[in-house]
Order: structure tokens, then C-alpha cells, then sequence
């Protein structure tokens, strides 16, 4: 047995497509279906039904994700276990979006390694949706990510617990040269600058979902740079190319000390769950889960 197989298998139960599976395991159609069928062979029943212009997954197959994916985020823990083995270090995998390993990470990590000795992390940073197939995929331990509350929650099994580190705001800001323009007006200009999200992108969805001004490029008359990188945008928005949404703790101390201008009173904020996800049968994670949120719940 060969446990690319699983892997073969979870990719083709997400993305419910032969060759859109095999583009994400990196090989060719044929090459993923003969891995398929090895698959079928070594269990001695048929988990597709290979019709003459689709193919569907059997029932047996679907039913069983949960397990699949229980099964693989129980190996990779073990994996990690035994090629770091030390019985004072205790890791745990996270797969964090960008702008919360910026803004609200470094805090977290500080107050656990106070509580827990020897712990250590590694980070998987990507965007929302990416973060999501690694934690699915059993590959992170953990999932740390922004929940705004007008975009739909996130949706796990029974297997994953849920809970909240704390509240955070996307804000409107502005600096350099562009501080002067907007200092003591009551309304920001239309046609001022900005830095806006994609609207594919989770604070870009969050704010035109709002209709938030100088958040998406549908809402803002001059959108001179558009990015998803939080990180990158607040470096414009220090110097002055343009006002933009950031997180209030990537920008408190910008905020305090006057080299950003908050717009909030003018324009609104929008409110940010911190959520931390953790795999129900990863004790470490758990642990960590317990000590992070408030009240954790389950996800079913």
C-alpha cells in the first residue's frame, strides 16, 4: 500500500474531478488514474463509477471522508513524532493566513510558550483557502485565521473543534503626505487613493459583502494598487500611496503614535473573529486550543 494513494483519494473527494485533482497532485490525468486503480486494487472494490462521458464517486467512498481525512492528520502527527522525536519538545503545525501571523500570532505564541515548556510551532502561511486544504489534508495540526461576521463560517465535521482567541477590527487608514489632506475634514474624499483587496480574497469578500468604501475596487473611484497581502499593503498606506483597510492590532501603534490616522469614525470598521481550529484527535493541539480560546465548541 502506498500512502499517496489517501492522499490521491481526498484530493479527488474535494475537488470531485479527475483532472482537476491531478492538476493539484502535479501529474498528469492517466498517471492519477492508474494510482486510482491501484488504490481500487489493493482495497478490492471500485470507489469510482467510470461512466462513458463522467465519473462518479461511489457512495462508499464519500461516506468515509471524515476517516480519510482523520486517518492522514493521525500519520503526519506520528510522522512529525518520530522524525523529531524528543521527549521535552512538543510541536504543533499551523497553517495561518498572512495577516494573522502578523497581527495577532507573535502574541499568541509568547503567551503558550510561557505555559507550555518546550513547545514549538511551525508555520504553513498562505491565503484563507489554501490554509483550509492544509488542515483538512491533515498537514497542519492547527488552523489560525480572520472570521468576519458577514461572510459565511467556515464548515468542519464533528473531527474539528473551534474556538476564538479574540476580536479584532479591519480599520480604515492613512499616512504619510496623505494625513494632511484628510486631517481635521469630516468626510474622505471619493476620489482619494487607495489600497484595496481582491474581491476574491477574504477581506476583500468581508468588505464589498459591507460595500465598505476604498475596500474593493468597486467601491473606491481612484484604486491605484490592489494586493491580499495585508503586510504589504500597510507598507503603502505608511507611505502615502493611498488609505486602506488593515487589522487594528497591525496598526494600533502606527495609530498611537501618528503616522496613520484612523478613518473609523468617518467610514466604520469591521468586526474580526480570531478562530483557531484544531484536529479533535491531536492531543497537543488540543491542548493548545483549550489554553487559546474561549469556550471551544465543536464544528459539526
Amino acid at each position: 500500500m502506498n500512502m499517496l494513494w489517501f492522499e490521491d483519494v481526498l484530493t479527488l473527494l474535494e475537488e470531485r474531478n479527475m483532472t482537476r485533482a491531478a492538476a493539484r497532485r502535479n501529474i498528469t490525468q492517466p498517471a492519477f488514474s492508474r494510482r486510482i486503480r491501484s488504490f481500487e486494487e489493493w482495497l478490492g472494490i471500485e470507489v469510482l463509477d467510470r461512466k462513458s462521458n463522467r465519473v462518479e464517486i461511489s457512495a462508499a467512498l464519500a461516506t468515509n471522508e471524515a476517516e480519510i481525512r482523520a486517518m492522514i492528520a493521525r500519520l503526519n502527527e506520528l510522522r512529525t513524532k518520530i522524525a523529531q522525536h524528543d521527549p521535552a519538545v512538543s510541536i504543533v503545525t499551523i497553517a495561518a493566513t498572512h495577516a494573522s501571523v502578523v497581527s495577532t500570532f507573535p502574541d499568541m505564541a509568547i503567551r503558550a510558550r510561557a505555559r507550555f515548556e518546550g513547545l514549538r510551532f511551525r508555520l504553513r502561511t498562505a491565503n484563507l483557502n489554501d490554509c483550509v486544504t492544509l488542515f483538512l489534508r491533515g498537514d497542519t495540526n492547527m488552523l489560525l485565521c480572520y472570521e468576519a461576521q458577514s461572510v459565511t463560517p467556515l464548515q468542519f465535521g464533528s473531527g474539528v473543534r473551534r474556538g476564538i482567541w479574540g476580536q479584532d477590527y479591519l480599520v480604515p487608514v492613512i499616512g504619510g503626505g496623505l494625513r494632511y489632506a484628510v486631517r481635521g475634514k469630516g468626510d474622505v474624499p471619493m476620489n482619494t487613493p487607495a489600497i484595496v483587496y481582491p474581491e476574491n480574497s477574504y477581506f476583500g469578500e468581508a468588505l464589498k459583502k459591507s460595500q465598505r468604501p476604498f475596500g474593493t475596487a468597486d467601491y473606491s473611484k481612484n484604486p491605484i494598487c490592489q494586493t491580499a497581502f495585508s503586510s504589504g499593503a500597510k507598507e503603502m498606506i505608511l507611505n502615502g500611496l493611498g488609505v486602506g483597510w488593515l487589522p487594528f492590532s497591525m496598526v494600533h501603534k502606527e495609530i498611537e503614535s501618528g503616522e496613520l490616522i484612523s478613518l473609523r469614525n468617518q467610514i466604520g470598521q469591521e468586526m474580526l473573529d480570531v478562530a483557531i481550529y484544531a484536529h479533535h484527535q491531536v492531543e497537543t493541539a488540543n491542548s493548545l486550543l483549550e489554553f487559546w480560546a474561549k469556550k471551544p465548541v465543536s464544528t459539526s
